[in-house]
């Protein structure tokens, strides 16, 4: 059945306005999956602030050029699902990724964040990244570091004078006392 071209420019805009609001955007091939899988992963990506819709390719490729976005062609080719990430990218990378790796159907065929294609090896790497507070403790403590380390040699530095004036005046009170 075909859509009309009013459908059509009404998908485009709907699917650019979705490219300029998400923080990234990664292509899947969904072929083989289930009703009831699809569900399960709509529900999972709409937990972690994404979107997962099936496009159709030129209407994507039409609505990428809109949005003023690389058009990954050869990503585009074949049944495709884009997820939107609409909050941060890593947690919908990581469903995406672990949904791949459990159902043995859906395929990462790669993506696209801040301008920049992304192969699916890289969407891989960036679904095993730590969550978002892990890498700020992390940061924190790297900061925190050189502030301890001076702490310590000032706190150690301030022990040592104390203990030698605290010999020093033993030493006296001993001169003093035998003579």
């Amino acid at each position: 059945m075909a859509i009309s071209r009013e459908k059509k420019e009404q998908l485009v805009n709907s699917y650019a306005d979705k490219f300029s609001r998400s923080n990234a955007i990664f292509l899947t091939d969904y072929r083989g999956l289930t009703v009831s899988e699809m569900e399960t992963l709509r529900a999972k990506v709409r937990e972690v602030g994404g979107g997962y819709s099936i496009v159709k390719n030129t209407l994507a490729m039409r609505a990428l050029q809109v949005a003023n976005l690389p058009a990954p062609e050869d990503m585009l080719k074949g049944p495709t699902a884009i997820s939107f990430a609409f909050g941060e990218a890593p947690p919908l990378a990581k469903v995406l990724d672990d949904f791949a790796r459990d159902t043995k159907v859906l395929q990462i065929k790669g993506g696209l964040m801040e301008g920049k294609l992304l192969s699916p090896g890289q969407v891989n790497s960036l679904a095993n990244m730590p969550p978002r507070e892990v890498i700020l403790a992390q940061l924190l403590g790297v900061i925190q570091q050189p502030g301890n380390r001076l702490a310590g040699v000032v706190n150690a530095t301030g022990n040592k004078l104390a203990a030698t004036i605290k010999a020093y005046a033993e030493k006296l009170e001993g001169a003093g006392a035998g003579a």
